[in-house]
């Protein structure tokens, strides 16, 4: 096992506040959190007792020293492999042979950053959209070049990001391959600009929203770009477009509700594909009946 670094004792509320920056995207990335939740006898630490370790190997907390957190960190870095929670449970004499006997419980869980959904123009669409991505789990940004219709009401519960249209790669924080991007900006131009910028960044999806034919044109101003540029043409394969699945709605709530079908099956490998299993069981049943 990698020794890790401390980055020193902490307090309740410094470990709480490393926690949201954890689960905020913010500082040192993934990270398990190990917490006492049991303790009997001379055990070293008391109950809430938190350390978290991060995924470079520093932590901060602790919750005893000496063999029994040693064992404690071994755990947390299987956790931070596996991404599953799991308990870790010690007899301070019998199993690590620590003079102050008792027991301890510890919990270990696993925190990475909610995967955000930026919202790359701020019409019908993303004014639909942006409250039911909420609803499903992600942290949404707006962004648009308008300040304005950053101002919607349907707006206020999300994070809203002002932009230079030619500088949009730049104006999103720290964009990473568990992002997802949809483009929906109010014309083609604004569009291309935006998926010729962000294909070159890390994300989970890149998608745009169009009518087949308006992605075809698209996809060729976008190589034409870096064609006449002298760059290496970008794995357009990655990008979705049109956006969303094939629900057959036009109004911007369906097509919103389109779009998040998509990055629901995306997120949790679904297939998009319809559950229904009674015309198999009709056919069983009147099988079983001649």
């Amino acid at each position: 096992m990698t020794s890790p670094s401390p980055v020193g004792s902490a307090t309740p509320a410094q470990i709480a506040a490393a926690v949201l920056d954890v689960l905020e995207g913010r500082g040192l990335g993934e990270a398990a959190l190990a917490t006492v939740i049991r303790r009997s006898g001379s055990a070293p630490q008391v109950v809430g007792a938190r350390m978290l370790l991060y995924a470079d190997g520093s932590t901060l907390g602790t919750v005893g020293g000496g063999a029994i957190e040693h064992q404690v960190l071994e755990a947390c870095q299987q956790v931070l492999r596996t991404g599953k929670a799991r308990t870790v449970e010690a007899h301070l004499v019998r199993d690590l042979g620590m003079c102050c006997g008792g027991a301890m419980e510890v919990f270990v869980d696993y925190l990475q950053a909610e995967a955000r959904l930026i919202i790359v123009g701020g019409g019908h669409v993303a004014q639909a959209l942006a409250p039911l991505a909420r609803s499903i789990g992600l942290r949404v940004i707006v962004a648009d070049d308008r300040e304005e219709i950053l101002e919607e009401p349907s707006f206020e519960p999300v994070e809203r990001l002002a932009y230079d249209a030619d500088e949009i790669d730049e104006a999103i924080p720290d964009l990473s391959e568990r992002d997802y991007v949809v483009i929906v900006t109010r014309d083609h131009a604004r569009d291309e600009r935006a998926l010729a910028k962000l294909i070159e960044l890390p994300h989970a999806y890149l998608g745009m929203i169009g009518s087949r034919r308006k992605v075809h044109t698209i996809l060729a101003r976008v190589l034409r770009r870096y064609d006449e540029r002298g760059r290496p043409r970008p794995d357009l394969a990655r990008v979705h477009a049109p956006i969303g699945l094939a629900l057959g709605g036009r109004t911007p709530p369906e097509i919103a509700v389109s779009i998040a079908a998509e990055l629901i099956a995306l997120r949790h490998g679904g297939s998009g594909s319809t559950m229904n299993v009674v015309p198999e069981a009709v056919a069983r049943l009147d099988a079983t009946a001649k």
